[in-house]
């Protein structure tokens, strides 16, 4: 029997006679509207790039499953977390965070680490970064911290005055400035780093006991960076080289795999903790909150499709399941509003309908109808109304969260603890750092700083000698700036030091 002819057809099924010469009026005459093929084809092709992420925009992703290794039913209800060995679905997405789609993956950036969980109650998407702080905690400094990430204005190149002037006016980024120009700032692959929720969350239990947590995935395959001689080259021999490793790995049935540890706090001990629990610009200490396992995410298999599967793969924190909560963590709260809300610009109102993004396991059941791209049947003829006496859908009181007590005058508050924004990083410089790490620190710091103007150089030195002394002599010496201007400018308020380094 002879196999069935694929044959080519028009995006309606229609099939096409002719792929290679337009319709005319005559071998040479002008081309006819009423080539529908051309105007389809050509149509399409106009349309078939999707405006960039604003960050996140360049990533590599792949499929496969979280299990279950330990119970914490007493800490959540999740039901994708109710039972030892309980496995479910999951996409995950890796990413650079400030560079375009076309920059290489070698690039000092943080790593986004995104993982979708296809529950039962509906996805949960967790959106996180490979290091465990950031570099501010006000969504209303966002914006601007991503501008000076992206390109100047004026001359569309990266500009190392605009990203040290703002850092060097925002004290609360040195912990996460730290760790970036550390080799962790550039990891070696997408699966040999770890992620981490940064945020602190919320779970509570089907007693309505609520429990305050931070999410740290373990990679199994250990810890591997790149110096930063080894980054720069690799820029050049093969800019997608973490694509290329995680897609490679799972053909080849190497799977990645990553140990879910929690860190976890009581509401009281919360109240008694040395640190901020909502601050993004800080960790918890392990000696403080030791982790404990209880889980184990592995990918297993590649997309099909990347632009199907990983471009129009959409994350956002606002993703609950019932038993996980937000915090009143001042980024996390930002985060709830914005990630939504680049989706819906970015891939339209109805880009949950995408199959990447569709609830597999939990059918939805809205009043939401309509809009660009809606491709099922609208909700059909059922009430988008509540309350309806028709049927509809309603509310279940069981699902919702426990009340937390909130108190406070409204108004716009500075952060009240300032001086704290030193001692983390001070620390990971002078006890968790090696001397070979602390060598690279400064080869990166110095390599980079040295690009921006001599008083940015010098206000940002003396936010490394808050941290340590030795952290800003070294970079200070490496960039040949005077010492007692640097030990000067570290004596002064954040205020004064910017007024001294004025331009």
């Amino acid at each position: 029997m002879s196999k069935k002819k694929n044959v080519l057809t028009g995006a309606f099924g229609v099939p096409v006679s002719n792929d290679l010469d337009s319709a005319t009026a005559g071998p040479r005459g002008p081309v006819l509207v009423q080539d529908v093929h051309l105007l389809e084809k050509l149509g399409h092709f106009d349309r078939e790039r999707i405006p960039e992420r604003v960050v996140h925009a360049k990533g590599a992703g792949a499929y496969g499953y979280f299990e279950v290794t330990a119970d914490v039913t007493g800490y959540t209800k999740a039901a994708f977390l109710s039972e030892v060995g309980k496995r479910t679905e999951v996409f995950a997405r890796f990413s650079t965070v400030g560079g375009e789609k076309g920059s290489a993956d070698s690039e000092r950036d943080p790593r986004g680490f995104a993982v979708k969980f296809y529950t039962e109650e509906g996805n949960y998407d967790l959106v996180g970064n490979n290091t465990p702080v950031f570099f501010i905690r006000d969504p209303l400094k966002f914006p601007d911290f991503i501008h000076t990430q992206k390109r100047n204005p004026a001359t569309n190149l990266k500009d190392p005055d605009m990203f040290w002037d703002f850092l060097s006016l925002t004290p609360e980024s040195i912990h996460q400035v730290t760790i970036l120009f550390s080799d962790r700032g550039t990891p070696a692959t997408y699966r040999h780093m770890n992620g981490y929720s940064s945020h602190t969350y919320k779970w509570y239990n089907a007693k309505d006991e609520y429990f305050w947590v931070q999410y740290h995935f373990k990679t199994d395959q250990g810890i591997r960076n790149l110096s930063g001689p080894e980054a720069d080259a690799l820029r050049s021999a093969d800019p997608d080289h973490a694509t290329r490793d995680l897609h490679a790995a799972i053909e080849r049935g190497e799977f990645p795999s990553w140990t879910l540890e929690m860190q976890i706090l009581t509401p009281e001990q919360a109240r008694d903790f040395q640190w901020d629990i909502f601050d993004i610009t800080k960790v918890w200490p392990h000696a403080e909150v030791p982790p404990i396992k209880v889980g184990k995410l592995v990918l297993d298999r590649n997309p099909v499709n990347y632009f199907a599967e990983v471009e129009q793969a959409a994350f956002a924190p606002s993703n609950f399941v019932p038993g996980i909560a937000a915090s009143p963590d001042k980024m996390l709260q930002g985060r709830l509003f914005s990630y939504h809300d680049t989706h819906v610009h970015r891939l339209g109102p109805n880009y949950h309908l995408i199959p990447v993004n569709r609830s597999k396991n939990a059918p939805e059941h809205s009043g939401q109808r309509d809009g660009f791209m809606r491709t099922d049947d609208g909700g059909g003829s059922g009430p988008n109304y509540w309350p309806n006496s028709f049927g509809g859908p309603e509310p279940d009181p069981a699902t919702g969260e426990p009340p937390m007590g909130l108190e406070g005058d409204a108004g716009r508050h500075a952060y009240a603890f300032p001086n704290d924004d030193f001692v983390q990083a001070g620390a990971l410089f002078s006890k968790v750092m090696t001397d070979t790490d602390r060598a690279h620190l400064v080869a990166n710091i110095v390599g980079h700083l040295g690009g921006a103007c001599k008083r940015i150089q010098r206000r940002q030195c003396a936010i490394f000698h808050k941290a340590h002394p030795d952290y800003g002599t070294a970079v200070a010496k490496g960039l040949g700036l005077d010492l007692d201007d640097v030990r000067a400018l570290a004596r002064m308020s954040a205020a004064e030091r910017a007024e001294a380094t004025k331009a």
